[in-house]
């Protein structure tokens, strides 16, 4: 994750998109380095952009698939401990990444057309801080998330689908209730 620390302007949520399901609940799994956007630093924000991601599988997912209300499970990659250290959920699906178009930005890109976007992002708000965090080897002991993405060798994406036993065995292991 290449998170700047811009705010969205506060802006209402769009509509489910054409190819969501009507009403079905997702889960997602954003990663962030707490050097450069933090759970602490959401927490004092409230609300943030989820911009300056530049891989076309996780531009897909925010552009396409991540909808106002879905869960977000905000994990801090390489960190110590590298943790799932809150929850969130999606407040506005998917828009054009200004940052693309900014040429002041370090997630400039110079090739992206404000007519036809190429990057997208997604607006997300904290629910619950993990106390205590769910450290990867933690998660990796779980056999109900022996197939999570985040638990596979290689897996780098910074947006990545969370299917629902993952979420609610995640969710159980937190020990808290969320509802998005």
């Amino acid at each position: 994750m290449v998170k700047s620390k811009s705010k969205s302007k506060s802006e209402p949520a769009q509509k489910g998109k054409a190819n969501a399901v009507a009403g079905a609940q997702r889960y997602w799994l954003v990663k962030s380095e707490p050097s450069v956007y933090g759970w602490q630093q959401l927490l004092l924000d409230r609300r943030t952009c989820w911009d300056g991601v530049r891989n076309y599988q996780a531009r897909n997912m925010l552009r396409s698939d991540m909808q106002c209300g879905d869960g977000v499970l905000f994990y801090h990659s390489n960190a110590v401990p590298m943790a799932i250290v809150g929850i969130a959920k999606v407040v506005r699906a998917g828009y054009p990444d200004a940052t693309a178009f900014d040429k002041a930005s370090p997630h400039h890109d110079p090739a992206s057309d404000p007519l036809a976007p190429t990057w997208f992002m997604v607006d997300i708000e904290p629910l619950v801080t993990l106390s205590p965090v769910l450290v990867r080897e933690r998660l990796m002991a779980v056999p109900e998330l022996r197939d999570m993405l985040l638990l596979q060798r290689g897996c780098r994406l910074s947006v990545q689908p969370v299917s629902k036993p993952e979420w609610l065995a995640i969710v159980a292991l937190a020990g808290v209730k969320v509802t998005c």
